[in-house]
Order: structure tokens, then C-alpha cells, then sequence
């Protein structure tokens, strides 16, 4: 069986916490993670933090993943959602009944691209504006996993997320194989 394969992209002011979180906690569970920057280079996150991607967006447009998640952040998830070629993988992604997913304020990028129609999503507060996605049932639960999406509320929410992400791509197993190896509290 081969590994999932994850898209991250990166856009400059994007959360480092929930970028590295779900990196880290993803390929500690063996599956491939791909980051990408919208640009060529080094991203610069919302706390200063420098990123250095795998490789730029331009060069995945016309590869195949299990998921594509996006970490939040402002003004990230402002540039995440002006990027068409985003917008458009994003849409291809879940046209194909791939799985899509993002943390904090991105999950204003899925909603505007309509990927959340029909769908329960969170999301930071105040990230979304729930009367102008009225197809979308919005909750301040911490993660959310409804179909071929996932969403989570921020940065405290970002190891949880992670470690959902796993099970939904591998199994339950695994994630608490990789959970166990953080000793996390209970």
C-alpha cells in the first residue's frame, strides 16, 4: 500500500503553529507531505517564523493528492484565497472526491471557493462570516470531519486536527501510535 500523499501550501503570514503541527505530526505517521509555496523561496509566517517549502505551487498544479489542507493565519489565509491556481486545484480536488481540509481562518478559503456547501465546518471565530455561507452549518466545535472535509477552530486546535487527519487518511492505529509517542496529557 503506498503512503497518502498531503499537499500543505504556504503563503506568506500563514500560522506556523498549525503549519508545523500538521507537517510534523503527519509525516510522523509516514505519510508524504508536500509544502508548497505560492512563490518561489523562503515564507515568512505570521510570528516571523521562516519557512523553507518543498517546492513552489506551480510545480504540484498537475499532481494528484489524497488531501490538500491549508493552515490558517492572517494575512495567509487572505493570500491562499486570492490565489486563483489554488482556487482551482482546491476545486479540482474535490470534484475528483478527494479530500480537502484547513485550520483557523482558512477555512474561509474552502467556503468561498464553495467547498463547505452542504457541509458542517468551524473555523476561527469571527474568520467567517456565517450569514454569507448559508449553505454551510458552522460550529465552534474544535474539529470537524464531514465527508470529504475537514475544518478545525486555530492554532490550540492544531495537534488535535493533525492527529484526526492521520486516522481519516491511515487509521486509528496509527494515530494513536503517533499521539502515544507526543505524551500528550490526558
Amino acid at each position: 500500500m503506498t503512503s497518502p500523499r498531503v499537499l500543505v501550501p504556504l503563503a506568506p503570514g500563514c500560522e506556523e503553529l498549525e503549519a508545523v503541527t500538521i507537517i510534523d505530526l503527519l509525516r510522523r505517521a509516514d505519510i508524504e507531505v508536500v509544502t508548497a509555496g505560492l512563490e518561489e523561496g523562503p515564507v515568512r509566517a505570521s510570528r516571523g517564523v521562516v519557512l523553507i517549502p518543498d517546492t513552489a505551487l506551480d510545480a504540484v498544479l498537475e499532481q494528484t493528492f489524497d488531501l490538500i489542507v491549508l493552515p490558517g493565519g492572517l494575512p495567509g489565509a487572505d493570500h491562499l484565497q486570492q490565489d486563483a491556481r489554488l482556487l482551482g486545484l482546491l476545486r479540482r480536488q474535490a470534484e475528483s472526491g478527494r479530500r480537502v481540509g484547513a485550520i483557523c481562518a482558512a477555512p474561509k478559503v474552502l467556503a468561498s471557493a464553495g467547498l463547505l456547501d452542504g457541509h458542517q465546518a468551524t473555523c476561527y471565530p469571527g474568520a467567517v462570516n456565517p450569514p454569507d455561507y448559508p449553505r454551510v452549518q458552522f460550529t465552534a466545535m474544535p474539529v470537524v470531519m464531514d465527508g470529504q472535509v475537514a475544518t478545525s477552530r486555530g492554532p490550540g486546535t492544531a495537534m488535535d486536527f493533525a492527529l484526526e487527519l492521520i486516522a481519516w487518511l491511515t487509521d486509528a492505529e496509527t494515530r494513536d501510535k503517533v499521539a502515544a509517542a507526543l505524551v500528550r496529557p490526558a
